[in-house]
């Protein structure tokens, strides 16, 4: 299928299908955008205008189908600093700047730094937004009366009930009437959608921030904004990965970094904050139906239409509905098989997982979850390939020659146990260094066969080493003295001339 073709195809796929899940995803985005605009430190219209924004221009300039993008709270948490010491219109720079970084990563093709997010990092990622989606919930669930639980109880029934008998509109959608009908017809002390901050009352418009353009705005918004674009990219990217993973399809990441990008500096010139992927929203999209883009874009115009044409209506709908929608949502993220696998699984895996999922909870900050795991992932990869570095040696007494063969990947994690293998006092007239199942990677690697080579010749040891294969030959000549050439046969490839010069 040709590109132009393709995104046809992704806007016009089962559109009554598309719409629906759109309008489930708005309904998810409700209360989550105006709990994150409050942790930002800003208004909700501004958490909501940027929802707005980003959804359709991400629609229509993405790369990832049907994920739902939106103010999201890893985002407020890096900008509520900058709210409070400087005010709303350095976020709105701030935010441009942001999205102009993003654009620059996409450019740069930076999206490939998640090649080395490994598996149970994306577990854990997941597993930790299913928690705090469910524990965002909390607050609406203490200090209330009992009519609260019963409509949350109410409302689970509907959406894990309904599909049972039918499936042709969102069983979330048939909660929020349901329950919004109940709590009109029996007035009952619940709170309300309108309870939960102002809602806007017109469409956004066109907002420059109004901030010094000098070298000392830039030096105060730019840590800021970085740290928003990365925040963004981590988790939108993030998101993108789950998304795949679900729909067994393949989204193109690096149009995702400049689309966000794109609607991020959109949002910042209408009056909203920075967003990036929200993956409980996705979820629920991917849930009821949505693979294409008009669901991500029906969930922003369809935002839009609840929150200024059918304001008085929203304002109804009991928090309990919107509730009960996030805690189904928080259900369907978490990995329930993820638990089963812990004792079956790799331990160095598993603790992965779990470490992943306890930073992100612990600190609210996606991005230092992942980025631990990332790193643990790195330490236990490094200890698991040093572990198999293996140097057997072979004396001839005919020819007064020891052969060490070493097999394994060399580098900075195993170069110590490869260093330990060798006796530069060898007793040995010769000696034979026989690498053909082995392989250099880096200069640490490079330094220690340099060092052992000049420890045995000091020694008075003639050292022949054989077998280098091409990669690894052309590295130890770059940065050794070492003259070597790469051999695919088990011949001296490398004699280093002794200290006398002798051969």
């Amino acid at each position: 299928m040709s590109g132009l073709a393709r995104y046809r195809a992704e806007w016009t796929a089962d559109p009554v299908r598309e719409v629906l899940a759109g309008m489930v995803g708005t309904f998810a985005l409700i209360p989550e955008v105006i709990a994150f605009s409050f942790a930002a430190g800003v208004a909700p219209e501004v958490g909501l205008y940027a929802s707005f924004v980003i959804s359709v221009v991400i629609a229509i300039a993405g790369g990832r189908p049907a994920m739902i993008s939106g103010a999201a709270g890893s985002v407020a948490l890096v900008a509520a600093a900058l709210v409070r010491a400087h005010g709303i219109h350095y976020l709105l720079a701030a935010t441009l700047l942001a999205g102009l970084l993003q654009m620059l990563a996409g450019a740069a093709r930076l999206h490939l730094l998640m090649r080395y997010v490994s598996r149970p990092v994306r577990t854990g990622f997941v597993n930790a937004l299913a928690i705090l989606i469910f524990s965002a919930q909390l607050p609406h669930m203490v200090h209330v009366t009992w009519h609260t639980y019963a409509l949350i109880a109410l409302g689970l029934a509907i959406i894990y009930g309904v599909p049972r008998l039918f499936t042709a509109i969102p069983s979330p959608l048939l909660c929020i009437l349901a329950l919004t009908l109940v709590a009109t017809i029996w007035p009952m002390p619940v709170h309300r959608v309108a309870d939960l901050g102002r809602l806007p009352d017109s469409l956004p418009h066109l907002l420059w921030p109004r901030v010094p353009l000098s070298l000392s705005t830039l030096e105060t918004i730019l840590p800021f904004a970085a740290a928003m674009a990365m925040v963004g990219l981590l988790e939108s990217m993030m998101t993108a990965s789950v998304v795949d993973d679900l729909t067994e399809t393949h989204g193109r990441k690096r149009t995702e970094c400049v689309g966000l990008g794109l609607a991020n500096v959109a949002a910042g010139l209408f009056g909203g904050i920075a967003g990036c992927g929200m993956i409980g929203q996705t979820v629920g999209n991917l849930r009821y139906g949505g693979r294409g883009r008009l669901s991500t874009f029906v969930a922003g115009a369809f935002l839009l239409l609840l929150m200024v044409a059918l304001r008085p209506w929203v304002a109804r709908v009991p928090v309990a509905a919107l509730v009960a929608i996030m805690i189904m949502v928080s259900a369907s993220t978490f990995s329930w098989a993820s638990l089963r696998d812990l004792r079956t699984h790799p331990r160095g895996g598993s603790v992965v997982m779990l470490v992943t999922v306890a930073v992100v909870v612990a600190t609210h900050n996606l991005a230092a979850g992942v980025l631990a795991g990332v790193l643990l992932s790195g330490l236990f990869f490094a200890a698991t390939v040093s572990r198999l570095v293996t140097v057997e040696t072979h004396y001839d007494p005919g020819t007064d020659t020891r052969t060490y063969g070493v097999t394994g990947q060399i580098f900075f994690a195993s170069a110590d146990l490869f260093a330990e293998s060798f006796d530069t006092r060898d007793t040995a007239r010769h000696i034979r260094i026989d690498l053909r199942h082995a392989h250099f990677w880096d200069i640490t690697a490079v330094g220690t066969l340099s060092d052992i080579v000049a420890r045995m010749e000091s020694h008075g040891l003639a050292v022949d080493i054989v077998g280098l294969n091409t990669a690894s030959a052309t590295l130890i000549d770059r940065h050794s003295d070492l003259n070597v050439t790469p051999s695919d046969h088990a011949t001296p490839t490398a004699r280093r001339p002794s200290q006398t010069g002798a051969e």
